[in-house]
């Protein structure tokens, strides 16, 4: 049976997400300021990689909490939104790639603010949400290191386009979801008011 989440702070999975938000700033210091591209590789697959380690760890300890479920979405949409600035601005990838997903977060955001309007709060992450997060977060370091290592370009650059696109697509797919759950509750709501169903 799933853990209920509790109020809980000073948890080990709240740490590591504490950590891989510190890691924002550090990359976009790297990676535009520094030129350091190959340290920007090491913590951009970090943060990226880690993702799945305060959900499998706050699981396996049933240290699930509130704090924590605000707290790893927030991380994962701070590392691709920062990466999809900077690499734009570093012409990584093109600037239509970073247009679609912002398309994307500007839909959610008009989403969400439709549900707290109507008394809810953001809705659970969705499976397919996690696997295009997964994806994008692993294609954003191949990318780079196709930018930044001649040798591995080839490689690199096949791979990471093959899983910015599939993570492009299952992000749009989540958000289509996320858009299609809020509908359902809100008319839910009107519903339940004697408004139309």
């Amino acid at each position: 049976m799933a853990q209920q989440p509790d109020d809980r702070v000073l948890t080990w999975p709240n740490l590591i997400s504490f950590l891989r938000l510190l890691g924002v700033p550090l990359f976009l210091y790297l990676f535009l300021v520094a030129r350091a591209d190959v340290a920007a590789v090491v913590v951009l697959a970090v943060g990226g990689t880690s993702d799945w380690v305060d959900g499998w760890i706050a699981r396996r300890l049933r240290q699930v909490s509130r704090l924590g479920e605000l707290l790893d979405p927030l991380a994962d949409r701070l590392y691709i939104l920062a990466t999809l600035i900077a690499f734009t601005a570093r012409e990584v990838v093109p600037w239509q790639f970073t247009a679609v997903l912002l398309a994307r977060e500007l839909l959610l955001l008009g989403s969400l603010a439709v549900l707290r309007r109507h008394g809810y709060g953001p809705p659970p992450v969705h499976y397919v949400g996690k696997t295009a997060t997964f994806l994008l977060l692993a294609a954003f370091p191949l990318l780079l290191l196709a930018a930044a290592v001649p040798a591995a370009e080839a490689a690199a650059e096949a791979v990471g386009w093959a899983l910015a696109w599939w993570g492009l697509v299952l992000y749009w797919v989540a958000g289509a979801l996320y858009v299609i759950q809020a509908r359902q509750l809100v008319r839910a709501v009107r519903g339940g008011e004697g408004g139309p169903a």
